[in-house]
């Protein structure tokens, strides 16, 4: 079973390699932060084995979307669990993807009301004097 996510690339791990029985291996953890309803974002390590062409395109800080694997197994009386990467594409690459719904035709807004017009003040303003103390009260 296959499962999607969006994530950002929040750091690429070194690679680790070794050799096996059926020949040599490559993985590498990406770590995603993913953006939820929460007020935190939580970040997912997503292993890639055998994959190295996919991990070498990624770029810190792009958003990607996920497609990956959950996998258990246990070793000794405990188990683990880990996230396998098996596809990521750039987010706006995937959203081109998608076919497009046509856009809402515009509606021009309601044009605002006009305020009634306020009545000029009929005082005439005060200046001082020349000579006469002038009181700042200004704080600044």
């Amino acid at each position: 079973m296959e499962f999607v996510f969006e994530g950002i690339v929040f750091s690429i791990l070194p690679e680790q390699s070794g050799t096996s029985a059926r020949g040599e291996w490559h993985s590498q953890n990406v770590v995603f932060e993913m953006q939820t309803n929460s007020n935190y974002p939580r970040k997912v390590s997503v292993k890639f084995f055998n994959k190295h062409d996919d991990v070498a395109r990624l770029v810190v800080g792009a958003a990607y979307k996920v497609t990956f694997d959950v996998e258990s197994r246990e070793y000794q009386g405990r188990w683990y669990t880990d996230v396998l990467g098996r596809r990521v594409e750039p987010k706006e690459a995937a959203q081109m993807a998608q076919p497009q719904s046509e856009p809402a035709p515009f509606v021009a807004p309601a044009p605002a009301p006009t305020p009634a017009a306020a009545p000029m003040p009929t005082e005439e303003f005060a200046v001082p004097a020349q000579g006469a103390q002038v009181i700042d009260d200004l704080p600044f």
